[in-house]
């Protein structure tokens, strides 16, 4: 059950997404212009209030991505990132932001180290420069970096000083996760008892609480929560958008404008334009978030879905799974024999449920397609025809080559040959795949929803797993092939998937 709304009563909370900076910085990560705007418009919809769109004095191309986003007409206010340095903020103002995120490390190890000052010549720095942003017509959000590991009694002087050279706002940044619940809660408490404008916190999650301590902070006073989605950013990642605003919405019983049905496609999208894929356990937007095995689950849920999912999954754009395996007992095979329309006496589910535990006990996984087969064996139905048969597959890829693909089907009965391109050899083979089906009927708007492939073996001709999820009109399919060939495995897998999502 919620908390009662006590913490957030007539207060509106803000939200500063800093995917495309801090998001960014995660080892590895280099988003393009079009990566930047195509993130950024589904921040927009979202309802966002502010996008950290990166750092001016990156690079020019960051300007230019920078620029890009701002010139957007979007409805966020727009802002870059820029140190104690008019250059940043020049550099900023050409790329016509909005805000600028002002940041000044506070902590005496981050003053000693990095910037070789005093106490005393930090505060002039801060004054100095926020008033000549304010000049340039900026709106200026004061950071104070590893606030967590400063005295207390520096970092309200800071803040202070920014606030009379004219700072809109002022942000606490626990630069490397040293905040606990407790602690976040009494420093902000402490704040927003000082200061009159609004404050926002900034977490880390090297120690597994960013999203815990931003909560806390929001429950303390802060009013604005920097987050990223999928919780990317540097080392661990920082506070996680879709928690924060879940945890807000559920826990607290408290509107946060947010579109939350939108999470889902946000973060696969930020996951494919990352490169980085999201742990099947994590929270709201994991592959398992919303998955159930255990037979005693399955039964609850089909009792009632509250018995088992915090919230229902739809508010975030997803539904529920049914996982088949090892723990799989009969309320899991009726709730999928349900969804396929098939009826089955018990002693057909019983089997259905003998035959499936024992490929789990092996450690296979039982995908959808795997489901069916089993279930058209034992139920004795009429296995119709495949509509796609392989004839022959080929690949050129190798260096300063594009991966090109010819794939060879007999679709209907018609064999077709097409070739097709893609980024790699699996993108240049589905293009082609989809070049053979475009001519007939049904085959249109199957969208590729997860491709994954695991080495069961190792070694030079080491066995690999492909695993594949297709999707056409709200119905989902996954499929697997294994062998020592990633590419015609890969073939064999889509085409599995395919052939199921049609019959």
């Amino acid at each position: 059950m919620a908390r009662r709304n006590r913490f957030f009563v007539n207060r509106d909370i803000r939200f500063l997404d800093t995917t495309l900076r801090d998001g960014e910085q995660t080892p590895g990560v280099a988003l393009s212009t079009k990566d930047k705007l195509l993130i950024a418009h589904k921040l927009d919809t979202l309802g966002v209030n502010i996008i950290e769109a990166g750092s001016a004095i990156t690079s020019e191309g960051e300007r230019e991505a920078i620029r890009a986003v701002a010139n957007e007409g979007l409805n966020a206010e727009i802002c870059s990132y820029c140190r104690m340095r008019n250059e940043d903020i020049d550099l900023a103002l050409e790329c016509d932001v909005d805000s600028i995120h002002l940041v000044v490390p506070v902590s005496d190890l981050h003053i000693r180290t990095k910037l070789k000052k005093t106490h005393e010549e930090v505060l002039q720095i801060v004054e100095d420069t926020v008033k000549y942003a304010k000049d340039k017509g900026l709106v200026v959000e004061l950071s104070g970096e590893d606030a967590s590991r400063a005295d207390l009694g520096f970092l309200k002087e800071v803040y202070t000083a920014g606030i009379e050279a004219g700072a809109d706002r002022i942000c606490f940044c626990d630069t490397v996760g040293q905040l606990t619940p407790k602690k976040s809660s009494e420093i902000f408490k402490k704040l927003a008892s000082i200061f009159d404008v609004p404050i926002a916190v900034h977490c880390h999650n090297d120690l597994g609480m960013a999203t815990a301590n931003t909560i806390a902070a929001l429950e303390a006073g802060a009013s604005e929560a920097h987050v990223t989605v999928n919780a990317i950013g540097e080392r661990a990642g920082n506070a996680s958008l879709e928690e924060v605003v879940m945890a807000i919405e559920t826990l607290y019983d408290h509107k946060t404008g947010i579109a939350c049905e939108e999470f889902y496609k946000l973060s696969r999208t930020v996951s494919r334009l990352s490169g980085i894929e999201i742990a099947s356990n994590k929270a709201i937007v994991g592959g398992h978030a919303f998955a159930h095995e255990a037979g005693i689950h399955t039964q609850g849920l089909l009792a009632n879905a509250k018995t088992y999912e915090p919230f229902s999954p739809k508010r975030v754009g997803r539904e529920h799974t049914i996982v088949l395996g090892k723990h799989t007992g009969r309320s899991s095979v009726m709730l999928v024999l349900r969804e396929l329309g098939l009826d089955a006496t018990d002693n057909q589910i019983n089997e259905i449920v003998r035959r499936i535990k024992k490929i789990g006990d092996v450690g296979k996984v039982i995908t959808d397609a795997d489901f069916e087969v089993i279930a058209e064996t034992v139920l004795s139905l009429a296995t119709r025809k495949a509509r796609i048969e392989l004839i022959g597959a080929t690949i050129v890829s190798g260096k300063d080559v594009t991966p090109t693909s010819s794939i060879r089907l007999k679709v209907d009965g018609n064999e077709i040959l097409e070739a097709g391109t893609g980024d790699g050899p699996v993108d240049a083979a589905f293009s082609a795949i989809s070049s053979c089906l475009s001519g007939f009927a049904g085959f249109s708007d199957i969208k590729l929803e997860d491709y994954h492939v695991d080495a069961i073996t190792g070694g030079t001709k080491s066995l690999v797993n492909v695993q594949v999820e297709f999707s056409k009109n709200g119905k989902t399919i996954s499929a697997q092939s294994a062998g020592t060939d990633i590419f015609m495995e890969s073939v064999k897998a889509i085409l599995e998937s395919i052939n199921r999502l049609v019959k």
